[in-house]
């Protein structure tokens, strides 16, 4: 099962009741953060999900209110007692942007270390499966996935034919290589196929482009932006390089997602809730998201 929760949904400027941008997942204990704007120790605070298991911190672009909140958030981590190394991923210049930003928050208890992507990539961060879209913006911008693979079932029968020992089950379930006896033992001689994963993608300050409903494609939850809900808007939200509700609605639609939440909203917007019609005409199972907004994504059996 993989927790999502959408720590701040504001956008430019926030307000008394949204933070700035920022989404975080939790699997297994470990925690993924996705930018970092203003508010975000704040909110996450709230939240109770603890500071001290964030393993990875994403962020996308390098405008203030989505990575702002970061000297304070690193500074609260080290007092979480972190001892462990935190790796933030971003576009190329991450690292020299993070650093000019410590210049506050200079001494942390664990290392920080960085990866710098320059295109569309996948990595592995734990059990997380991360994948890294270029998007339309002023400045460059990355959307992510989150991927979470889940293994064939386990076949007892397969098991018993083979005489492996049940004490060595769960670990050939759980995809570790074991050598007994003198004798190898590897998860595909008892696992099936591999099951359908967990897919939650999230994409925010951006054009509408032609790559993301194949990037997004049946995640199980779709995180947009919709900086303004009104089509009135949408000239507007061109000349910015954002979207309004009703192109967020039709990426998740072509993406074939199940659910979509939308974020990142105009301060000018204080009631988002008011143009969801113009995403659900278009997407039906669309969804305003709100600070501390949760929900679990689990497997389908």
């Amino acid at each position: 099962m993989l927790d999502i929760a959408l720590i701040g949904t504001g956008g430019m400027v926030p307000l008394h009741d949204r933070f700035l941008t920022s989404m975080a997942a939790r699997l297994n204990g470990s925690m993924l953060l996705i930018d970092c704007g203003e508010g975000t120790q704040v909110t996450l605070k709230q939240l109770g999900w603890g500071f001290k298991r964030l393993d990875y911190i994403c962020i996308t672009h390098f405008h203030a209110d989505h990575i702002a909140g970061l000297p304070g958030l690193l500074l609260t981590v080290g007092n979480s007692g972190r001892t462990e190394p935190l790796t933030i991923i971003g576009v190329a210049g991450i690292k020299n942007v993070v650093e000019h930003l410590r210049v506050i928050a200079p001494e942390l208890p664990f290392e920080i270390k960085y990866i710098e992507l320059k295109s569309q990539t996948s990595l592995k961060l734990g059990e997380y499966n991360l994948s890294a879209l270029p998007l339309d913006h002023r400045i460059n911008c990355l959307g992510y996935a989150i991927n979470i693979s889940r293994p064939g079932k386990f076949d007892a029968n397969k098991a018993k034919s083979l005489e492996i020992p049940v004490r060595l089950w769960s670990r050939l379930q759980n995809g570790e290589e074991i050598n007994h006896e003198n004798k190898i033992y590897t998860p595909d001689m008892v696992l099936g196929p591999e099951r359908k994963g967990l897919k939650v993608a999230y994409i925010t300050d951006t054009r509408p482009v032609g790559t993301i409903p194949e990037f997004i494609s049946n995640a199980d939850l779709f995180i947009c932006e919709g900086l303004y809900g009104d089509d009135d808007k949408k000239e507007k939200a061109k000349e910015h390089r954002h979207m309004v509700f009703s192109e967020a609605a039709d990426l998740a639609k072509r993406g074939n997602v199940r659910e979509l939440w939308l974020t990142h909203y105009s301060p000018a917007m204080t009631n988002p809730e008011e143009y969801i019609d113009a995403a659900r005409s278009i997407f039906p199972n669309a969804k305003t998201g709100f600070d501390r907004m949760t929900a679990t994504v689990s497997f389908i059996n």
